[in-house]
């Protein structure tokens, strides 16, 4: 079975290629020349670029899937959450496609998608299990009993783990998007210098980063070099202090949980999956007896290839969208 994945729920134009689980194609075009300069995602640039390209990145994918339009079974398009105007874009196109081509349509949850991701690969856990979603718009712990049946056990109560990542980059200097670049310099630092607030909220399985960024921005209004600015050392130890807390938060999140649900399957995905500290934390717990599952970095981050993999999965079990779906900024699993 042929699906097409559209996924416009941010600022990535993507369009994916799915047979059955096999990834023919899976195209993700970036749009962060366009946003870095503001230090953030521009809502209304975002959407305007997704018009501009979704047919290009459309043709792009089904020409390197060697596959027709009319060839496709299915159309999956994510239906939120994200940002409205981007979404729009992508659910008209994929409503527009199935209308024309008169194939099914199915709206996919973007945080569902992220779960799906897992199986894409080789490599998939069994029902149930524990899934961490981390990324810049969502922090979120579920228990996953099977598709479509998910319990969340905790969930962000301000900042996301990623939005955290990307102002404490433009706290310390550094460019949009600030995650990966945090990660790369807290390999050279000493997270050890700086000593920085854990924020466990201790009884609960949610999350708080929003005090971290308070505490870094009083650490920068005390600490600089003798001419004024960061110096690079410094910017180095900072973003492994950051980095160190962050991970050891969510880490300690999934054990407590594991805990509580007897469960030590675990599926964590969402863009900061792709973290090189986070995936080697996370890959020591095997040795404490846990099953953990990670997609590849290029599957951590939105694609369209896990919208294309969940809403085959929904399909299976008799769903289909009709041409009234319509796009939702705010969407709970």
């Amino acid at each position: 079975m042929l699906v097409l994945g559209i996924d416009t729920s941010c600022d990535d134009t993507s369009v994916a290629v799915l047979e059955n689980r096999k990834i023919l194609s899976n195209i993700v075009s970036s749009q962060i020349q366009f946003h870095s300069k503001y230090g953030g995602i521009v809502p209304e640039i975002a959407s305007r670029k997704h018009i501009e390209w979704i047919w290009d990145v459309t043709d792009r994918a089904i020409t390197e899937a060697k596959v027709d339009i009319k060839d496709i079974d299915l159309i999956a398009v994510c239906k939120g959450p994200g940002l409205i105007g981007s979404l729009l874009v992508g659910l008209c196109f994929a409503k527009a496609i199935s209308f024309a081509s008169k194939k099914p349509l199915i709206g996919v949850n973007h945080l569902e998608a992220h779960i799906h991701s897992v199986f894409l690969e080789d490599r998939y856990p069994n029902f149930p299990f524990l899934s961490l979603i981390v990324s810049g718009g969502h922090t979120s712990l579920y228990r996953v009993e099977d598709i479509g049946k998910y319990k969340e056990l905790g969930r962000t109560r301000d900042d996301a783990a990623g939005e955290a990542y990307d102002k404490i980059a433009k706290m310390i200097g550094l460019t949009y998007p600030g995650g990966p670049l945090i990660d790369k310099l807290a390999k050279e630092g000493n997270g050890e210098l700086i000593k920085l607030p854990k924020p466990m909220l201790h009884g609960t399985f949610d999350f708080s980063f929003s005090g971290l960024k308070t505490a870094v921005k009083l650490i920068l209004n005390n600490l600089s070099d003798e001419e004024g600015g960061l110096s690079d050392k410094l910017r180095k130890d900072i973003s492994a202090s950051f980095q160190s807390v962050v991970v050891e938060v969510l880490i300690e999140k999934i054990k407590s949980a594991s805990e509580r649900e007897n469960l030590k399957r675990v599926v964590i995905t969402g863009g900061v999956a792709a973290n090189s500290e986070l995936r080697k934390r996370a890959l020591e717990l095997e040795k404490e007896g846990f099953e953990i599952y990670l997609p590849s970095k290029s599957l951590c981050t939105d694609n369209a290839a896990m919208i294309a993999i969940a809403g085959l999965h929904r399909f299976k079990k008799g769903e289909r969208s009709d041409l009234y779906l319509n796009a939702r900024a705010y969407l709970p699993l």
